[in-house]
């Protein structure tokens, strides 16, 4: 678990399934995103979890993380996806819509750079928000990412393609943890 001040950071387990299933709400993701694992049913969720992951899903190395309040409330979904072997990282974070403009998402942004800048051996972490979410684009900016460029008609969400603008933090412009508090 990665603790912070407002959020903790755990791995993603059996027994969130529900909260899972209630993710694939079209609403949860709004104009922006797809869901990035679809509308999985409660049974697809649980074959997940029971399935060991391919050689494939292996060289993506996809880890995923339940964001929650301290009272225990779960809140988003936060991940990182390292592509082996160039080690390439991309991390991303959603949370739903009541609790959004809290300062959660910032903060499990910074979690998450913190704990893969101490834990791993990168110098480049990198995401994308959609150009028109520019409260996506605020939380990279605030956890100290900056705008690259625009890749363009990334995504077709809603019967429409979407542009997004790739972010990136350097080790060099990160230098310490700002929210990380322990680890457990």
């Amino acid at each position: 678990m990665l603790e912070g001040k407002l959020v903790n950071l755990r791995k993603v387990e059996k027994e969130d399934v529900d909260f899972l299933v209630g993710l694939g709400d079209v609403d949860f993701w709004a104009e922006y995103n797809n869901p990035p694992f679809g509308r999985m049913s409660k049974s697809e969720w649980m074959k997940w979890f029971d399935t060991p992951r391919s050689y494939l899903e292996n060289l993506i190395e996809w880890r995923v993380f339940i964001i929650q309040k301290k009272d225990g409330t779960k809140i988003g979904l936060t991940w990182h996806f390292t592509n082996q072997p160039s080690g390439h990282i991309e991390i991303a974070c959603f949370l739903v819509p009541s609790e959004r403009a809290k300062g959660y998402g910032t903060e499990a942004t910074q979690l998450m750079v913190d704990n893969l800048f101490i834990y791993r051996n990168i110098v480049r972490i990198q995401a994308k928000a959609n150009v028109e979410n520019k409260a996506a684009q605020r939380v990279l900016e605030k956890a100290g990412f900056k705008a690259e460029g625009t890749v363009r008609k990334l995504s077709f969400v809603r019967g429409k393609w979407k542009d997004k603008t790739l972010y990136d933090i350097l080790l060099e412009e990160w230098k310490e943890p700002k929210i990380l508090t322990k680890t457990a």
